[in-house]
């Protein structure tokens, strides 16, 4: 940061930033909510919503925001996603007590000093991947999103960066890794599947993505996917490959057991 710069937080929502091919997911935003949860069974929604309306009037949601950031050039033709276009994804570190070993968009709970959650998102991110703020275009504010089991209400910042710049962990005690995952590798069948945490919540399976050695699933993994229908990028892929999560991250030599903020 410039000595100058005292508040690099407040980046003002920029949508006219946005290159031509995030503009199928800039303008159709609204959807995403619907996307998320559309292929979760009905009382399982009921549940959702009633866990959000209680936690909304008891007063212990949490507020939260995660940094949303595609990189990629500024010019495409409108809805031609560039080969180039990625993701920023983080891991957590495996000596966590909570979320150890997710794969999760760099972000977390709002502190009191935050104006609002593109200050939360740019904070967290800083320091988390120690991204330049002054390189991150905050789009728009996907709906809030409630996360019963950790009580979260999380906004997810979409955002968009012609080049990020360098990024790394910076705190290896907190983050594992850092990664500009191509937006392609998402999108790829191949590395699709769907989800459960244990036995009892098998007909929860959501979606869920195998990149190498990271298995992307819970709350990341469900954005993500949202953001695919939404956009029009997503590919049919076979949703009746449905792994226990002990056993999908087996596939990718992740740890059995770990844990992630997921939406159930």
């Amino acid at each position: 940061m410039s000595p100058g710069d005292a508040r690099p937080w407040s980046r003002p929502w920029d949508p006219a930033r946005a290159p031509g091919w995030l503009h199928p997911l800039v303008d159709n935003v609204e959807s995403v909510p619907t996307a998320y949860l559309h292929r979760l069974p009905d009382d399982v929604r009921a549940m959702i919503t009633a866990a959000d309306a209680e936690a909304s009037a008891a007063g212990t949601g949490r507020d939260a925001a995660v940094l949303v950031l595609f990189s990629g050039p500024p010019a495409a033709h409108p809805g031609a996603l560039p080969e180039s276009a990625d993701l920023l994804v983080t891991v957590r570190s495996a000596t966590l007590r909570h979320h150890a070993g997710q794969a999760a968009f760099p972000g977390g709970a709002v502190d009191p000093g935050d104006e609002g959650p593109v200050a939360t998102a740019l904070r967290e991110a800083n320091e988390e991947t120690g991204i330049d703020p002054r390189r991150v275009h905050p789009l728009v504010a996907l709906d809030k999103i409630f996360i019963a089991p950790s009580g979260f209400h999380v906004v997810p910042v979409l955002a968009y960066s012609e080049d990020p710049g360098p990024v790394a962990a910076v705190d290896p005690g907190e983050t594992a890794s850092v990664a500009r995952v191509p937006v392609r590798a998402f999108i790829n069948p191949e590395n699709r599947l769907m989800v459960y945490r244990d036995a009892r919540s098998r007909r929860w399976a959501m979606p869920a993505f195998r990149l190498n050695e990271m298995l992307v699933w819970g709350f990341t993994a469900q954005v993500i996917s949202a953001m695919l229908d939404v956009a029009g990028w997503a590919q049919p892929w076979d949703t009746t490959e449905v792994l226990g999560l002990d056993e999908a991250m087996a596939l990718v030599g992740g740890e059995p057991g770990g844990t992630g903020m997921t939406g159930i």
